[in-house]
């Protein structure tokens, strides 16, 4: 990774459903980035449109599109021309039939530097991902860039302890999530307070069980459902950048369309690790059980 110190930025922002229109709030946000020295950028999940899970229905297929493609052009062309890494995010036609939701890393000269197809893929109610998306295929692999090794994943990842520690051990520098969640409108406030709470507190967990930095960029404002059925999802925001013992080194609010900025310091992840030496302590001859669905060990014992 290059060992100079580097900013960082997370943009926050609604998206209309008309994806010109979105483009061009990008691009001007990017434009601020840039006004800010920023040399890596992260964009939320799904931004070229509303975010069109809240239903099934085989016409938003139709929002589908090749990696490389016409974001990832129109990407390319902002990250050479603003020297920027830019994390953007693509629902995918792969082939007839197969799509992802696909996380697309433009490196500063312009380059693809690589994708990464969402791994863990939510069914729930507002966010039926599981009829449009296929779960990815190419395991947890960080993709290097000028700035370093990203280690790239999309929103549902988030949760998981599992996925995170294998793109650190890859060799990621930062993990990355383009997201995009919200409230339920049924849920009162005291629960909607406890979602989001939760959500930052595993993300941060991520950071110091790897000593990396973390990035998580969220959409805001409220999308109805096109089906009618619900309230819509009120997306909650609070994007923000933490560093590798979880700091939280920049954070927006619940609804604003902005840029937050953080320094990330290559040479301070070296002196946590050193400090907090997980991965010298991980017993990696007693972890088999982590790959199997649930462990019947106990229940084994007290069939006894």
């Amino acid at each position: 990774m290059n060992r100079s110190p580097f900013i960082s930025c997370v943009i926050q922002s609604d998206f209309t459903d008309v994806c010109e229109k979105n483009w061009q709030g990008i691009e001007s946000l990017l434009e601020q980035a840039a006004d800010n020295n920023a040399s890596l950028v992260v964009l939320p999940e799904l931004h070229n449109g509303h975010y069109f899970c809240q239903h099934e229905s085989s016409h938003e297929f139709d929002r589908a599109e090749p990696v490389p493609g016409p974001t990832t052009d129109w990407l390319s062309k902002l990250a050479a021309r603003l020297d920027m890494v830019i994390v953007g995010s693509v629902f995918e036609r792969r082939a007839a039939g197969l799509y992802h939701n696909t996380a697309v890393v433009l490196d500063s000269d312009g380059t693809l530097a690589g994708s990464y197809r969402k791994m863990q893929i939510p069914d729930d109610p507002g966010y039926f991902e599981k009829y449009y998306f296929t779960p990815g295929d190419s395991s947890f692999r960080p993709i290097p860039t000028s700035l370093g090794t990203l280690g790239v994943m999309v929103c549902w990842d988030q949760w998981f302890p599992e996925a995170a520690r294998l793109m650190a051990l890859a060799g990621a520098d930062v993990l990355i999530y383009p997201t995009a969640i919200g409230w339920d409108s049924e849920d009162d406030a005291a629960e909607q307070q406890r979602q989001l709470d939760s959500w930052m507190t595993v993300q941060r967990g991520h950071a110091i069980c790897n000593g990396i930095p973390l990035l998580a960029a969220n959409r805001t404002g409220h999308e109805p459902d096109p089906a009618g059925q619900t309230q819509g999802i009120q997306f909650w925001g609070h994007s923000f950048i933490c560093g590798p013992q979880g700091e939280v080194l920049a954070a927006a609010n619940d609804n604003s369309t902005c840029c937050i900025l953080a320094e990330i310091d290559p040479g301070h992840i070296e002196e946590v690790r050193r400090s907090w030496p997980f991965f010298r302590d991980r017993r990696i001859d007693a972890y088999d059980d982590l790959t199997k669905r649930w462990n019947d060990v106990q229940q084994g014992e007290n069939d006894e």
